[in-house]
């Protein structure tokens, strides 16, 4: 390396002659100063003749010392505490030999007892901070030097540095923070750090804030996020006893659900060579790479536009906040109705993009009122609707729930979509909704139907709402779902369950499933995608539920069926051994998007699926659960399968009663004129 002209030969040949310079003089330095001191500056004739004749002897004595004790031998720019604890000791024998030889010979009596004391204090804070000073000079000049390069080079090709968030033991991250300082330009600039142990917190580790313990990722996430530090990954320095077990698990999980790529640093690292991270991702239990799409085509459609997110509180919602977000859209509205959900992703918005307008509403899509009366007051441009009831067994026994949400709750999005002028509105559905077997994928399936229905309906009008759906398989770490499952009992040291050793399933990761999202809509606006149609990701061939237990197993450290055993529980009501993508009436066609999907269902009228809807919603207001599981399936065969029969009607003193419940209910609810403003705690 050259500093300042100077080639690192000669740099090397001068380092002695110019340490033993500097170390003399800080001999002489040093008894002066401890003679100043001890005569508060005013140093009499007799003891300055006494100092100056025995100065060569303090020198010549104080750098043979040095020289013999191996202090010129040492690369002080990468000194460790015990070339410091070495340095005190020649300092002090430096100081010890040469008084020693003047008080047995009797030259000693012009110096006072106590400067030796004082000359051995001050001569280890020149000695060391003179070490200490060349060695932060050095990394000053170097940050120069290299910025300087890096300027010059910016022109020519874009240099990037991904901000990271250091996971370890405080004395293994020390060295990689250590890697950092000592290469030019490095690729990672380290702004936080997570201690193992969750010991040493709310510290400075060479100027980097330790922020909490291992729990604490999304905590510190958030913080550094408000300081427009946000970190792009996590790099693991454990050292040799590497974090094994659920909790590094848990780690990747949570850097999963925050978008975090995790990067395992080796034990030793060379430091003059480039740091070998490796990757880790709980996407590896894909057994495929990740789809990565292009969001420049999202820029364009989101970027100042009024987006509405329903359900935005669950894992997809939360997700789509956050990417959404990070598009520039002129307002953000949050609509669910969990409270606490709610107030999660609003605080987390509102931290992390503190120049994006956003308002949380407080709303269940089952008020058809209140639903309006939000779409009325806020009119969006862009609707994601992600609210749903998800869970195939907790639907399957809570039918009445499940089509009130999943279907009357979409109709009532849809139907305020298209009044209020909404460009689009992207359906998020499941493969369940393909050939169900059970409620929840019924329900799902008509959901799919409406939307479908009303963006045909649309055709030929140039100012018609568009209605995308979009099919996911199953979300890696969502709420709910298989891998949280496995994590709590990988936890608990229990066997992993799993339904049947030949269950099979489509997987994706939560940032893939919000990205098909996204690029639906924005390809809809801009390429004109063709009504009706459903698009899906090309997820690859379907994994076994089996071989996801055996990878979560061996990503924790453990050995499957030595460790965790794994236990076949049998399926679940309205559980399927297999998904699938497609209908067998749905016609696949190409799509102009890489790794993407489409399908052009048979159309059904939307007169038909509204008569349909009208008489699950009277079976529901009864509660009557067989009925409306009897209503659900024969509304789903007959508009999937063609039949002409018509649906088998609720009895009729039934029918009497719900519609004098609804008119009443319908009564109540008229939407008073500070409906919204009462949940707007955006304003």
């Amino acid at each position: 390396m050259r500093i300042a002209g100077v080639s690192s030969a000669t740099l090397r040949r001068w380092r002695k002659p110019a340490y033993m310079a500097y170390d003399a003089l800080a001999m002489a330095a040093s008894l002066w100063i401890a003679l100043s001191l001890r005569m508060n500056g005013h140093i009499p004739p007799h003891m300055m003749e006494g100092m100056l004749s025995n100065l060569p002897t303090f020198i010549l004595s104080g750098l043979t010392i040095l020289w013999f004790s191996g202090t010129y031998n040492r690369l002080w720019r990468l000194a460790s505490f015990p070339d410091f604890v070495r340095l005190i000791e020649s300092s002090v024998f430096a100081i010890a030999i040469p008084v020693a030889v003047m008080m047995l010979s009797g030259n000693g009596r012009w110096m006072p007892t106590s400067v030796p004391f004082i000359q051995a204090l001050v001569l280890v804070a020149l000695l060391a901070g003179g070490r200490l000073w060349q060695r932060t000079l050095r990394a000053e000049v170097r940050n120069i030097l290299g910025a300087r390069i890096h300027a010059r080079k910016r022109s020519d090709i874009a240099v990037s540095q991904q901000r990271a968030l250091l996971v370890g033991r405080p004395e293994y991250i020390e060295n990689i923070l250590r890697h950092f300082e000592m290469v030019n330009a490095p690729p990672y600039l380290p702004v936080g750090i997570l201690d193992i142990d969750g010991v040493e917190t709310h510290l400075r580790l060479r100027g980097v804030p330790i922020l909490g313990g291992i729990d604490a990722v999304k905590h510190a996430v958030s913080t550094l996020t408000a300081r427009n530090e946000r970190p792009t990954c996590i790099i693991l320095a454990a050292g040799p006893e590497e974090m094994k077990g659920p909790a590094k698990l848990k780690l990747v999980t949570a850097a999963q659900t925050l978008n975090l790529s995790v990067l395992r640093a080796p034990t030793a690292t060379e430091i003059d060579k480039p740091l070998d991270l490796e990757v880790i991702n709980i996407a590896d239990l894909l057994d495929r790479p990740q789809a990565d799409l292009d969001a420049d085509v999202v820029s364009r459609a989101i970027s100042g536009q009024r987006v509405l997110i329903t359900g935005a509180g669950g894992s997809i919602g939360r997700e789509l906040a956050r990417q959404v977000a990070g598009f520039g859209p002129s307002e953000l509205i949050l609509l669910d109705c969990g409270e606490y959900n709610l107030y999660a992703v609003e605080m987390e918005v509102r931290e992390n993009y503190p120049d994006i307008q956003c308002r949380a509403i407080l709303c269940s899509i089952r008020q058809r009122q209140h639903v309006m009366a939000v779409f009325a007051e806020c009119t969006p441009a862009f609707v994601f609707h992600a609210a749903a009831l998800k869970h195939v067994p907790l639907v399957e026994v809570n039918v009445c729930s499940g089509v009130q949400t999943n279907v009357i709750g979409t109709r009532n999005v849809a139907d305020a979509a298209r009044r209020f002028g909404v460009r689009a509105m992207v359906q998020v559905s499941t493969d369940k909704a393909v050939n169900p077997v059970g409620v929840m994928g019924a329900t799902k399936r008509l959901g799919e139907l409406y939307c479908q229905a009303l963006d045909i309906e649309g055709s030929g009008q140039a100012d018609s709402p568009r209605f995308m759906t979009v099919r996911f398989g199953n979300v890696l770490g969502s709420s709910g779902s298989l891998i949280p499952l496995f994590q709590r009992q990988l936890d608990r040291r229990v066997p992993l369950t799993v339904t049947h050793p030949e269950i099979t399933r489509y997987f994706m990761t939560v940032h893939e499933a919000v990205q098909l999202i996204l690029h639906s809509t924005a390809r809809a606006m801009e390429f004109g995608l063709k009504r009706g149609r459903i698009i899906v990701l090309d997820m690859g061939e379907p994994v076994k539920i089996i071989d996801i237990a055996r990878r979560m197993i061996r990503l924790a450290g453990l050995i499957p069926e030595r460790d965790v055993p794994i236990k076949i529980v049998g399926l679940r009501p309205g559980e399927k051994l297999y998904e699938e993508l497609f209908d067998e009436r749905e016609k696949q066609l190409p799509s102009d998007l890489p790794g993407v999907l489409e399908a052009e269902p048979v159309p059904v009228p939307v007169a038909t699926l509204q008569a349909g809807f009208d008489r699950l919603e009277r079976g529901i207001m009864v509660h009557d659960q067989d009925d409306v599981r009897k209503q659900l399936f024969s509304l789903l065969d007959q508009v999937t399968r063609g039949q002409d029969e018509d649906i088998e009607p609720v009895a009729e003193e039934e029918v009497r009663v719900s519609n004098l419940h609804v008119q009443q209910l319908a009564k109540s609810v008229r939407p008073h004129p500070d409906i919204i403003r009462q949940t707007q705690t955006g304003m």
